[in-house]
C-alpha cells in the first residue's frame, strides 16, 4: 500500500508525540533514532539502516547525492506513520530521518525506526515504512560513477521492475 501524493494535500495525519521525521544535512546516528524509538512498552525496536554502496547493478560507485522537498517529505513521512498505526495499533513510536547533500560509500543515508510491543508487527511496520518512503517521498539520488558521470534517480524507479533501488 502507498500513500497517493495528491492527498498530502487536504489531509494532515495526527501527530504522536513519540514520533520523529526529520531531513537532514548531517550524519545521521543510529544511536539517536534507537533511543527516540525506545519504550518501556516495548518488546521490540527495528531500525533499518540504508547505507550508501559502492556499486549499482554491477557499476562502481564513488558517491551519491540526495536532494529532497523537505516540507513534503516530512508530510509524507507522518502519513506513513498514521498508516502505520493503522495497521498496527500497537506500535509506541515511528522515527524516519532522511540525509541529504553527497553521501560517501558507507555512509547512512536512511534510518526508519518502530518500536513495538511484538517483533512481527515490528517487522512489519519497518518494512512498510522504508517501501513507502521509497515509492512516495519527494527524495531523489544522483548517482556519481566511478568513470566521473552521474544519473538521477527518479522518485518512480522503485515501482519499475527489476530496479534495485
Amino acid at each position: 500500500m502507498v500513500v497517493e501524493l495528491n492527498s498530502l494535500q487536504t489531509q494532515t495525519p495526527a501527530h504522536f508525540p513519540g514520533d520523529s521525521f526529520a531531513i537532514r544535512l548531517a550524519p545521521l546516528s543510529l544511536d539517536e533514532v534507537y533511543a527516540l524509538a525506545d519504550d518501556s512498552a516495548n518488546g521490540a525496536i527495528v531500525v533499518m539502516s540504508g547505507m550508501v554502496r559502492d556499486n549499482t547493478e554491477g557499476r562502481s560507485v564513488t558517491c551519491l547525492e540526495y536532494q529532497a522537498y523537505e516540507p513534503m517529505a516530512i508530510r509524507v513521512f507522518q502519513h506513513i506513520a498514521a498508516q502505520i498505526r493503522q495497521t498496527w495499533s500497537d506500535v509506541t513510536h515511528v522515527i524516519i530521518h532522511h540525509r541529504v547533500g553527497k553521501l560517501s560509500v558507507g555512509e547512512i543515508s536512511v534510518l526508519v525506526a518502530v518500536g513495538c510491543p511484538h517483533r512481527t508487527e515490528a517487522f512489519e511496520a519497518c518494512k512498510f515504512a522504508i517501501d513507502t518512503l521509497k515509492h512516495n517521498a519527494p527524495i531523489w539520488k544522483k548517482e556519481h560513477w566511478a568513470d566521473g558521470s552521474t544519473s538521477w534517480v527518479s522518485i518512480g524507479a522503485c515501482e519499475q521492475p527489476g530496479e534495485s533501488c
